[in-house]
């Protein structure tokens, strides 16, 4: 199966989207991408047992050193960010060193910043091995570290040289870790294509298990939505931001519950559905509209209730550290149908318990 080529257009800054089955073994894509000899792997220690070696095999022609971080989204913080930089420094690595992120978001985010900031920059590869990080963190450049009052606060918009898809890497994923993803695959279709959002219902049976064709379908035409956004809006100012449906929700959820708990994609999920009962309480999604998204996430054994525990003000409280906020107004992204999404200011919190209860 040939790989299936896309551009992110971002004038000087442009970069391809790779995607194909084998990706990880073919030496001659890492090295058209890296431009000195020094190369540091960046992963974690699931990860690293299934795709290092592979990896390392196909940077056989540069200096090539490795550092392993523990799995979990605990780990995606200031300290490790600087566990990371520590290890740039001891090893002498210099400004031509190209950073490569093997692993899922947690990876990709945190590499992705220490390449934004390690001696004012370097070169960095996504080579993203989860279904979340393929279809959105991968691409558009935002990367960050989470802080306990909030998730993503401290980052910066780094691009990537390139991202390397290897869809053979879901066939190891676990099952929870793939529904998680498709989290975000059906916050595509909610968002912009009704159309796409149809095909995830109709080839749910083939997409879950696993057929190569299909997945390279779905992650190609996420990534097509994502890169057409980031090139009209790459710092988030406007359209971007509909990008986060579900999100102001999902990491208010991640937030309290503690970064793992809940994955990514999961609060995600139930953000997207809590949005869309939004949408639906003020009239512009109608029931069986909003019944089929419930239906669907739910399908793909995502979660569509808030925990039990959380209550309006433990959402408040996070909701009003969210970068969507603007002059200390909470910012929304509500569905008005399935396929098109806006950017609302005027949620009351009486709305918000109407749906939080």
């Amino acid at each position: 199966m040939s790989n299936t080529e896309l551009q992110v257009s971002l004038a000087e800054r442009s970069y391809p989207i790779l995607i194909g089955s084998g990706l990880i073994d073919q030496a001659e894509l890492f090295e058209k991408a890296i431009n000195g000899k020094r190369v540091v792997v960046i992963t974690n220690t699931t990860v690293a047992p299934l795709y290092l070696d592979r990896l390392v095999k196909s940077l056989s022609n540069f200096d090539v050193l490795t550092y392993q971080l523990p799995d979990g989204e605990q780990y995606k913080s200031l300290e490790y960010f600087e566990k990371v930089n520590s290890f740039l420094l001891e090893h002498n690595c210099a400004r031509d060193v190209t950073l490569i992120a093997l692993g899922g978001g947690v990876i990709g985010d945190l590499v992705g910043f220490v390449a934004a900031c390690y001696q004012r920059g370097v070169d960095f590869i996504q080579v993203p091995t989860t279904l979340l990080s393929q279809v959105d963190s991968s691409v558009g450049g935002k990367t960050a570290v989470n802080h306990p009052l909030g998730k993503n606060m401290i980052g910066a918009f780094k691009q990537p040289e390139a991202v390397f898809i290897d869809i053979d890497s879901l066939s190891s994923l676990p099952a929870r870790e793939f529904a998680a993803g498709m989290a975000e695959v059906l916050k595509y279709g909610i968002i912009f294509d009704r159309e796409f959002w149809q095909s995830l219902i109709d080839n749910k049976a083939s997409i879950s298990a696993l057929d190569n064709e299909e997945l390279i379908r779905i992650v190609r035409r996420c990534c097509e939505i994502k890169a057409e956004i980031v090139a009209a809006d790459e710092t988030e100012q406007g359209a971007r931001a509909l990008l986060n449906l579900g999100h102001t929700f999902g990491h208010a959820i991640e937030a309290e519950m503690g970064y793992g708990v809940w994955l990514h994609g999961e609060a995600v999920a139930t953000g997207m559905v809590l949005a869309t009962h939004l949408a639906h309480l003020r009239g512009y999604i109608n029931s069986a509209d909003f019944e089929e998204v419930k239906q669907t996430v739910a399908s793909y054994d995502l979660p569509i209730e808030k925990p039990d525990s959380m209550s309006v003000a433990d959402f408040v409280k996070h909701m009003k550290r969210d970068k969507k906020v603007q002059a200390n107004v909470m910012r929304f992204i509500i569905p008005t149908k399935i396929g098109n999404c806006e950017i609302m200011s005027d949620v009351t919190e009486t709305e918000l318990e109407s749906i939080l209860a």
